[in-house]
């Protein structure tokens, strides 16, 4: 039996990666396109095929609506949450105000958990290949700044998957068994195991993570095998996508002005205008300038439009300055709360392909005073950090790694003033369970409503409700005994919450746990992994369907060139059967039969048998023995011949 393994996967907005600890290495585990980056892409074909990966985001230009990308930044959110996000995707976002959004695809509507399962899917299938076995635990990052909806949202995605959401693990020093849940653990957490796990010394470091789609920013203690983040900050509308839409608006107003044409308002043009400038910022890190050029982008009456511009790095940053100064104060607080100045920071981690940017480096300079450290794959660390997590897990007690997290937001509950009373405060290090004993309720209340917040504002409605429940039946309270309710808060390693209350004059107990606040439940999640195991199964039939029709088609090719060499040679009746082949199997492709393909193949490859003999044969010359055909030629042809006689 193959050596179980957790493996560590980075579920990106832009790309995604798998890693797995082998010894005292990590590896970065190659997708099915031979890859170490997986673009988080998913398509629906017009055929009703679905493509993830390179293969979705290769087809993007010509199929922009069905073409899902960035799914990342709407993970367990609300649709009013998410106004600056939509405008930035051509596919269609669904959803009442106050639900959580969905997207529709030819009128049937997937949920983030499911598109995301499906990229989690491939860089499993990826595992599985790469490890010889099946795999079904994974450490999966999030970024610090998530709130737990998103949180539970990466974890139904996960389950959707096929990943385990419990595990028994036995310690393999005690040999005890424990159950565990699936860890989810924070990026810039992830990236400092990277980074630090060799360090010998003590350390206070920062992790200046810019992702595609989220920026976060983390500050840690880090010493010979402990990992103590101090405190964390972010913000999860901020991100590469947002650069690349500052860029795409810049590029289409310049040819606006020019030909009086909207390339935004074109779905096509738009996607070749997305990869474009994607591409532009990226060598913008690298060289001074660079030059868009996107010929027949679109047409008018007047003809073809072509787009060409030169973009320059200074002209650049000075488009995208807000966005970069968006990334300050989120580190001075993070700084604030940890108790530390910026120059109490020996090493700043720089995390995310936007940290390539060199004006986001320059920023990093400004303002801890030192060069951000490029020493680790920013597109990578985070998937090798969550694969250490991974090995760490196995090793049970005999792990010399000790990872302490932290909350990232405050979580407190609603009382009748409508203040938000905060339980936990934002930065706490988990896992943690605390306690209050002085809510009071009314002598004659019976039922008690208490409601669950996340969030930082004073008022509980400015915050995001992630569940209520309720005490029942209490009773009266006596004269002069104010009843009393006990309210604790317990948060997992996941940063997943658990709420209990107690009416301490009756006794009378409540709890919930906060894991469906993604709004997905039990039956909903178990019915999502069922279709995408069943999806998976279709997705391998669709490929040996095709792949059945192309050596078919190539079939038919072979035997119509050898009767076009080598027919002359044969009588109206034995071409016959062979025409009659090439039809069935023509019809054979027409339809979604496998086997039938395959028997139209072969019955072709029997029918075409009476001109083999003519395949290992030197062509005639013309006018010796059976005449000349057109196509006849003396050369490379019998090399195709040969192949075919092969096949018989």
């Amino acid at each position: 039996m193959a050596t179980e393994k957790i493996i560590g996967i980075d579920l990106g907005t832009t790309n995604s990666v798998v890693a797995v600890m082998e010894g005292s290495e990590v590896k970065v585990i190659a997708n099915q396109e031979g890859h170490r980056l997986t673009p988080s892409v998913v398509a629906f074909t017009d055929k009703g095929e679905r493509l993830v990966g390179d293969p979705a985001k290769r087809q993007a230009v010509t199929n922009s609506r069905r073409t899902i990308y960035s799914i990342k930044r709407f993970m367990g959110r609300r649709h009013n949450e998410v106004k600056s996000e939509e405008k930035l995707v051509p596919y269609k976002v669904v959803g009442g105000e106050q639900e959580l959004v969905k997207v529709e695809i030819d009128g049937k509507t997937y949920t983030p958990p499911e598109i995301s399962a499906m990229i989690l899917r491939k860089l499993k299938e990826a595992a599985d290949a790469y490890l010889g076995h099946t795999v079904r635990k994974a450490v999966i990052t999030v970024p610090a700044y998530f709130n737990d909806s998103q949180r539970q949202a990466t974890m139904d995605a996960a389950q959707i998957a096929g990943f385990d959401t419990e595990w028994e693990i036995e310690d393999p020093k005690t040999h005890k068994k424990s159950k565990q849940r699936m860890r989810i653990i924070n990026e810039p957490t992830a990236a400092s195991l990277a980074y630090g796990l060799e360090k010998k010394k003590n350390e206070k470091i920062a992790v200046f993570d810019l992702g595609g789609g989220t920026f976060d920013i983390s500050v840690l203690d880090v010493s010979e095998g402990l990992f103590e983040v101090k405190a964390t900050n972010g913000d999860t509308h901020l991100g590469g996508d947002d650069f690349d839409q500052v860029l795409i608006d810049h590029v289409a107003a310049e040819f606006q002005k020019q030909h009086g044409i909207d390339l935004r308002k074109d779905p096509m043009a738009l996607q070749r205008l997305k990869e474009a400038c994607e591409q532009a910022k990226k060598d913008l890190s690298q060289q001074t300038q660079t030059d868009i050029n996107l010929p027949f982008i679109t047409a008018d009456a007047s003809g073809a439009k072509h787009l060409q511009i030169t973009i320059t790095r200074s002209q650049f940053e000075r488009l995208v300055e807000h966005l970069i100064d968006r990334c300050r104060q989120p580190v001075l607080t993070a700084l604030k709360d940890a108790g530390y100045k910026p120059s109490d920071i020996d090493e700043v981690v720089l995390v995310g392909g936007m940290t390539r940017m060199p004006r986001v480096q320059q920023l990093v300079k400004e303002v801890f005073g030192k060069e951000g450290h490029r020493g680790v794959n920013p597109d990578e660390v985070v998937a090798i950090g969550a694969a250490i997590q991974g090995a760490q897990l196995l090793l049970g007690s005999e792990s010399k790694v000790l990872l302490l997290d932290v909350t990232p937001l405050s979580l407190g509950i609603g009382v009748a003033s409508g203040e938000m009373v905060k339980i936990i405060e934002k930065n706490t290090t988990i896992p943690t369970r605390r306690t209050r004993d002085d809510f009071s309720r009314r002598e004659d209340q019976t039922t008690a409503v208490i409601p669950v917040f996340q969030g930082e504002r004073p008022m509980a409605t400015d915050n995001r409700l992630l569940g209520e429940f309720n005490l029942l039946n209490l009773p009266s309270a006596r004269a002069g005994m104010p009843p009393q309710i006990e309210v604790t808060f317990d948060i997992d390693a996941n940063g997943i919450l658990h709420v209990s209350a107690k009416d301490k004059l009756s006794g009378k107990e409540a709890d919930i746990r906060i894991e469906r606040s993604s709004d997905l439940s039990k039956d909903e999640v178990e019915r999502m992994r069922r279709e995408a195991e069943t999806h998976a199964d279709e997705d391998k039939r669709k490929l040996e369907l095709a792949q059945a029709k192309d050596h078919a088609d190539r079939s038919i090719r072979e035997v119509e060139k050898l009767l076009e060499q080598h027919g002359g040679a044969l009588s109206d009746a034995d071409k016959a059967p062979i025409k009659s082949a090439i039809d069935k199997v023509r019809e054979a492709m027409a339809g979604s039969d496998l086997q039938a393909i395959r028997q139209a193949q072969s019955n072709l490859q029997a029918a075409a048998q009476a001109l083999s003999r003519f395949a290992s044969q030197p062509p005639q010359p013309a006018g010796a023995g059976a005449p000349a055909t057109a196509g006849a030629t003396s050369g490379g042809d019998d090399v195709i011949d040969a192949e075919f006689e092969e096949k018989k």
